[in-house]
């Protein structure tokens, strides 16, 4: 298999790396904290519901999802949990 080309931000991360010159960000360990929680609870499925959108609205989350390469049940309970814990935001 051929190599795949990186650009030219990936081969300044890939060269620090490989020098070790790369530190943890300062606030690592509560991102780490925060996906590891967001992880644990994306397989938390405790109810099932019923949602009736429209048409329109169900072909684009179908889109999307499809262009994410993820179930379009998954993008929907993705969106409802982001929005109730209010990490998704209005576009304006």
């Amino acid at each position: 298999m051929g190599e795949k080309k990186l650009t030219e931000e990936e081969q300044e991360i890939l060269d620090a790396f490989e020098k070790e010159g790369l530190r943890p960000a300062p606030d690592a360990g509560a991102e780490l904290e925060a996906a590891t929680e967001a992880a644990s609870n994306t397989f938390n499925k405790t109810r099932r519901v019923n949602l009736r959108v429209t048409e329109c609205d169900f072909s684009l989350a179908h889109s999307r999802a499809r262009e994410e390469g993820i179930p379009y049940q998954t993008l929907l309970s993705s969106i409802v949990h982001k929005y109730l814990s209010g990490r998704l935001a209005e576009k304006r």
